[in-house]
């Protein structure tokens, strides 16, 4: 069997996901956490699993997620829906139920954060809302795990009986439903041959959903009836066909909560939310106040608590590189390989995981803030200023997430429900210093800058985001034309961050920077150590000048010229950074060590590198996810050679500058 959980954002669906199958996915305060669809085996049942889909408010859809969502449900049609409803806004939460209870697949409806609910003085009489609802009621608290397993034995058992809405009419009599009677008659086997609920294909003809109604292949006559009911309909009751489906529902939603609702007291939460949202969202302060905090932990991370954590690993890698060394002469081992293993694995490998505190650190104070809700916050603060830029505030998720991987960010972008707006959204991304781009920024800036290590770092984020907004400025005039949807975002209350999930996200980034190091940067290195190694007859070279590396990099290395850094050791670790930034760090360890890249750069030409490594182009799986969002090929291309351009210009800008300042 297979379950789907479906819910608005931020409404708990991901915990509960991950009670159901002990899955580590990450938990966010903010919507747009989940873009993509997982699943899970349901651990107290074998046979089934459990589909997280994306935060939704309406299957009427706007955005890619909800079409995702939507399409799910319809294509693929789960044995049983989990509707996961936060109880302290039940309300607006129902909304998005009535509506799956039309498509007429069974529903169990688990009432999330009871918890909550009754400690501020609210209940609900559960059995009553199911008797008004016509579906399983069941209340949980995902987060505490309580109620859990009931609901998981309530799901099985719907779903095993498949135990259809016992209601699907919440439309008293009147002219809304007249309308949707007389269309459920007209799409009815047009309906029930496309595997759609006849009510649910009614109401998206009423509503106007083309993919769905065309769908539906009716003839002209057909579409003209129902046309003329709508007409009817919006003429009874003077509003137009999405006012008064919407008022509809609303009108249920509102006499079953009345039956069996008693509405909570404002909570304390609430209350303290309010409190520092007086600061933290002040139209003054807001702004001032969120780059104190960003600056602090970038203090924090990269000259305090990260850097000393990554020099004590580094000392340890070098401790055990040393004492490798010393096995394998005393061993007798060919000497090619004792470079393999030295100067190759632990050369380059070594040099990258030694970054690896660096960034468990920062996304420790990020996963901070995204747990308290803060993050919320800073897309509500940051809708005004990316409105001037063109973007919507709903893009500020995504451009966060581009700070940890381009790859989920650029997925993140399905929540922005304007086409126009997502495309954008997806060329300024890459602009952001994702993680991968730490180790070259701590190399090079612990080379040349180590007294101001803080700094330099933080400019380097600052630096993207500038980028970003430049890009943002000139493509809203030549290219993307238009202006931003609308902003709607909820501000979830402050919450103190779980440690749990906040342990988990750290996990989730050493784990996934070891599979980088251990495959890609890996392969990289050896690579590249092969090249330096030999030379075309494959004969070992004693001047790394003479292999094939030497010759390839050669070939390309005066195009950086105008940069600072004509040399070939440079050009070929930015060629290997195409593949995983990462390896621009292992390849520099392999070609020149750690500490000998000082002679090949002056601390001129080490800014004008650090600023070409920060905008050109991303990772090839970030450009893979870019060609797959955008599901064009020359689109991708185009923006990889357009980044390197840029990236061009500045860094030349950078260093012909500073040479005359410097």
């Amino acid at each position: 069997m297979r379950f789907a959980l479906v819910g608005n954002p931020n409404c708990g669906k991901t915990t509960l996901f991950n009670q159901f199958t002990g899955s580590n996915q990450h938990v966010g305060n903010f919507p747009g956490v989940t873009v993509s669809i997982k699943t899970g085996k349901i651990r107290s049942r074998a046979n089934c699993t459990v589909v997280d889909l994306p935060g939704i408010y309406s299957l009427r859809p706007y955005a890619a997620d909800e079409i995702l969502a939507r399409d799910f449900i319809i294509n693929e049609k789960p044995d049983c829906i989990i509707n996961i409803v936060d109880a302290t806004n039940i309300e607006r939460n129902l909304y998005l139920t009535l509506q799956l209870i039309h498509m007429q697949t069974p529903v169990v409806l688990a009432l999330n954060m009871m918890d909550e609910m009754r400690s501020n003085g609210g209940s609900v009489d559960t059995a009553k809302l199911s008797e008004l609802l016509g579906i399983p009621v069941v209340p949980i608290s995902a987060a505490k795990n309580q109620g859990v397993g009931e609901l998981a034995e309530i799901a099985y058992e719907t779903a095993a009986r498949h135990i259809r809405p016992k209601i699907s009419d919440f439309c008293p009599p009147g002219p809304v439903h007249r309308c949707i009677h007389s269309v459920t008659h007209v799409v009815e086997d047009h309906a029930e041959r496309q595997g759609i609920s006849p009510r649910y294909a009614a109401l998206c003809v009423i509503e106007g959903i083309e993919d769905i109604t065309k769908s539906l292949a009716l003839d002209e006559n057909e579409y003209e009836l129902c046309e003329h009911s709508v007409l009817e309909m919006e003429r009874e009751t003077g509003l137009d066909r999405y006012a008064a489906i919407a008022d509809m529902r609303y009108t249920y939603i509102e006499s079953a909560c009345a039956r069996a609702v008693k509405r909570p007291e404002e909570s304390q939460e609430h209350i303290r939310s309010r409190r520092i949202d007086n600061i933290l969202t002040h139209r003054t302060f807001a702004i001032p106040v969120f780059l104190c905090i960003m600056l602090a932990i970038f203090y924090l991370t990269f000259d305090v608590i990260g850097a000393w954590l990554s020099d004590l690993m580094a000392f340890g890698i070098d401790q055990a590189a040393a004492l490798v060394d010393r096995g394998l002469t005393a061993y007798g081992i060919n000497p090619v390989v004792q470079s393999l293993v030295i100067d190759g694995v632990f050369g380059g490998v070594g040099n990258v995981l030694s970054f690896l505190p660096i960034i468990v650190v920062l996304f420790f104070f990020l996963s901070m803030l995204e747990d308290t809700g803060y993050m919320a916050r800073v897309a509500f603060v940051m809708d005004k200023i990316l409105r001037k830029i063109g973007l919507s505030g709903r893009s500020i998720v995504p451009l966060l997430i581009g700070f940890g991987c381009t790859v989920p960010a650029v997925m993140a972008t399905r929540t922005l429900s304007s086409d126009r707006d997502r495309r954008m959204t997806i060329f300024i991304t890459p602009f952001m210093s994702c993680s991968a781009k730490i180790p070259v920024y701590s190399m090079l800036v612990a080379a040349f800058f180590p007294r101001y290590r803080g700094l330099v770092m933080t400019a380097m984020y600052v630096a993207g985001m500038v980028a970003g907004v430049v890009f943002a400025l000139v493509s809203k005039k030549f290219v993307f034309h238009g202006n931003p949807i609308p902003f709607v975002m909820e501000l979830p209350n402050y919450r103190m961050p779980s440690m749990k999930t906040t342990l988990l996200l750290m996990w989730e980034k050493a784990e996934d920077f070891f599979h980088r190091a251990f495959s890609v940067i890996f392969v990289a290195t050896i690579v590249i150590w092969f090249l330096q190694t030999f030379d075309i007859r494959l004969d070992v070279v004693t001047n790394n000048e003479q292999s094939i590396l030497a010759r390839v990099g050669g070939a390309i290395a005066p195009v950086f010229g105008a940069l600072g850094f004509a040399d070939w050791r440079i050009s070929t670790a930015l060629i290997t950074g195409f593949m995983a930034k990462e390896a621009v760090v292992s390849t520099l360890s392999v070609l020149v060590g750690k500490l000998e890249i000082i002679s090949l750069l002056t601390p001129v030409s080490a800014a004008a590198f650090l600023v070409f490594v920060l905008l050109y182009t991303p990772c090839v799986a970030a450009v893979a996810a870019i060609r797959r969002e955008l599901s064009s090929t020359w689109k991708a291309g185009f923006f990889v050679v357009l980044q390197c351009a840029i990236a061009w210009v500045c860094g030349a800008v950078v260093y012909q500058v500073g040479s005359l300042l410097f």
